[in-house]
């Protein structure tokens, strides 16, 4: 993305775990509980997690190669697969909870007439779960990064590929050029993403390239895809917010069912230097109350009318009102990501939509300022 990529995060409150209340994700919690939750809460999260982690292992296809994120075995693959607990914030209904009392204001530094836009930038790759594990080279963030080895397939696909739909045209690969040149070649963000089911493990990494010596990037990031830990606070990821990227992709497969049924990612030129759970770092020096933090929650309006909507256009837009967006790095305004999948129909009617049509989410998460 362009504009400030990513910053450290200075006099930071907390570095470290997540505290016991706001670390429930990833024992099958919600970050938007009371940091005094109960015992038995606890337990009802943990049982949760462990049915959900049985149901999604026992119906799980079996996958004996890298299958990449635009074909019909990824849908069937993707279909029964749980990311994160049920009860987990990208998965947690927020349509009811109250607006936040800067809402116009935030908004409104955002761009409120502004349209929704889209990057048609994040693929990825599921692969099996005897995937060969091959060393990283982390250049950036060594520090704030997960330690390999990680199982990278020879044709991991670099983001954007295969279509040209992004705002850094520099970042946007050739007409007929080859995956294998691209994993070399080019500019950009560069997130490459790892799906592994079978060991309940998401793999992200940022400006990363392959090399005669092997693979390289500027920061790596292992989470797991049953518990839905959290980073370190202080830690950045792929994205600059320290939040998964993955999770909230819009894909084929959901827009084809009908909905979006989880939290999607946004970017905006201007953020606050701040953060709100569950992302775990800010990329700004400016402390303006009125700019959103990051992992700042913007839904689309109840009342907002989706039906004169293509169907796959309109389960975005009904993903939106249920679950909304976080702010999860700095780029242009309002651009949600999408999968660059051949097979989606209609996105261009996203912007009729305009910022007024959105409204901050009040979640109770912890916040985190200087």
């Amino acid at each position: 993305m362009v504009g400030i990529r990513r910053r450290r995060s200075i006099a930071m409150a907390r570095r470290g775990a997540v505290s016991a209340g706001a670390e429930c994700s990833g024992c099958g919690g919600s970050l938007f509980a009371s940091p005094a939750s109960t015992p038995r809460r606890l337990a009802q999260g943990i049982v949760l997690l462990l049915a959900a982690t049985a149901a999604a292992s026992a119906q799980q296809p079996s996958i004996h190669a890298p299958v990449m994120f635009d074909t019909p075995e990824a849908d069937r693959i993707l279909e029964r697969l749980q990311v994160f607990p049920p009860d987990n914030p990208w998965n947690q209904d927020v349509s009811r909870l109250p607006v936040h009392p800067r809402s116009d204001a935030i908004i409104g530094s955002i761009g409120a007439d502004e349209p929704l836009q889209y990057n048609l930038d994040m693929n990825f790759i599921i692969v099996p779960p005897d995937q060969p594990r091959v060393p990283v080279a982390i250049l950036d963030y060594p520090a704030e990064s997960d330690p390999g080895p990680f199982p990278m397939p020879d044709n991991a696909p670099i983001e954007n590929w295969p279509l040209a739909h992004n705002e850094d045209r520099g970042a946007l690969p050739r007409d007929g050029q080859p995956l294998a040149d691209l994993q070399r070649n080019g500019t950009g963000d560069r997130h490459v993403l790892l799906v592994d089911p079978g060991n309940g493990r998401l793999h992200e990494f940022w400006q990363a390239r392959r090399t005669d010596a092997g693979w390289q990037a500027s920061n790596a990031a292992t989470f797991d895809l049953r518990a839905g830990a959290l980073p370190k606070e202080g830690w950045t990821a792929a994205d600059a917010a320290g939040l998964p990227i993955f999770p909230a992709v819009v894909r084929y497969d959901e827009c084809e069912r009908g909905l979006v049924r989880h939290a999607m990612r946004v970017t905006v030129r201007r953020t606050r230097r701040a953060y709100v759970l569950p992302a775990t770092h800010w990329a700004s020096t400016n402390p303006d109350p009125n700019l959103p933090r990051m992992g700042e929650r913007l839904r689309l309006r109840r009342d907002f009318d989706t039906s004169g909507f293509p169907k796959h256009a309109r389960a975005v837009l009904e993903g939106l009102k249920r679950y909304g967006m976080f702010v999860a790095d700095n780029g242009q305004d309002w651009r949600i990501s999408i999968a660059p999948d051949r097979r989606l129909e209609g996105l261009e009617t996203l912007s009729r939509i305009r910022g007024s049509d959105f409204e901050v989410v009040d979640t109770g998460a912890r916040s985190v300022a200087p």
